[in-house]
């Protein structure tokens, strides 16, 4: 299970499918219940850490160099107390602005997000709606380039990531609709969406691993983590080099199909009564 969890979450946290989405219905479509049980929260939560820690250490490590130049240009701003000068320390505070309305979101109604949301039936809707979204925005001719991201586009990109709060929507999924929208090209709105990743999937790793200290860990666990940690690593690697070589020559539309197409499916197991539409 940990190797088929860590490829799932590395693929999908990146491609514009909704990571949190498949995470839920993998276990729901093939009847894992390795989350059920008195420890089965513990457990669960183990595993997020280990699945986010793994996809953050691989887009960390594809834009490595960005990264650097980011923080370097934009803590200028922290030691000097001068406004940064350089497009990439504006651009490492607009990143980083861009993650406050989700957070802020997040903070104050996670409780009511875990028990309404999350379950097969709302993931198969939010699959097809935000994938419809994204083939709109995608048909967008936009242009503009990641050095041309401002304040503004980043309340409006953060805006959009609050909604992938709930599972099946995407968070690089709508972040990319929405830098779409807004006129850039694809490779730029892209590589906006996988730069905001970070203190996204960072913030998640600290919370729930503040968690882990709280709790009683069972030694067991710790060689699925590692596993997880490894497999969602290498494949969110894969998943971003292959998103970004992919877009410079085609649309996003294969991932707009294979939304639909997974939500249908969905849609038609519950309907059908094969699989329990409430989770």
């Amino acid at each position: 299970m940990a190797i088929v969890l860590g490829l799932v979450q590395g693929f999908s946290e990146f491609l514009p499918i909704s990571s949190s989405g498949h995470l839920l219905l993998v276990p729901w479509l093939f009847g894992w219940n390795d989350f059920d049980g008195p420890n089965g929260e513990s457990v669960k939560k183990t595993f997020d850490v280990a699945l986010h820690l793994g996809t953050f250490v691989a887009v960390l490590g594809y834009f490595r160099h960005d990264v650097v130049t980011y923080v370097r240009e934009g803590t200028r701003l922290v030691f000097s107390r001068t406004r940064p000068t350089t497009v990439e320390g504006r651009l490492a505070w607009f990143f980083v602005l861009a993650t406050v309305p989700a957070a802020a979101i997040g903070a104050l109604f996670e409780d009511v997000i875990d028990e309404a949301l999350g379950t097969p039936l709302i993931i198969a809707i939010s699959l097809i709606v935000f994938g419809v979204l994204l083939a709109w925005a995608d048909r967008i001719a936009g242009k503009r380039q990641v050095e041309e991201f401002t304040a503004p586009d980043a309340l409006k990109v953060g805006v959009a990531q609050a909604l992938a709060l709930n599972p099946g929507t995407s968070r690089s999924g709508i972040t990319i609709t929405a830098a779409r929208a807004i006129g850039f090209d694809r490779d730029a709105a892209a590589r906006i969406s996988f730069v905001m990743s970070l203190p996204v999937i960072a913030g998640a790793v600290v919370v729930k691993g503040i968690g882990l200290f709280t709790d009683d860990v069972d030694s067991s666990l710790y060689v699925p983590m590692l596993v997880g940690i490894i497999t969602s690593g290498l494949s969110g690697w894969v998943a971003v080099w292959g998103t970004l070589r992919l877009i410079r020559t085609r649309s996003f539309m294969p991932f707009v199909i294979y939304r639909i197409a997974a939500g249908v499916l969905v849609l038609v197991l519950i309907v059908t009564g094969v699989r329990d539409g409430s989770g």
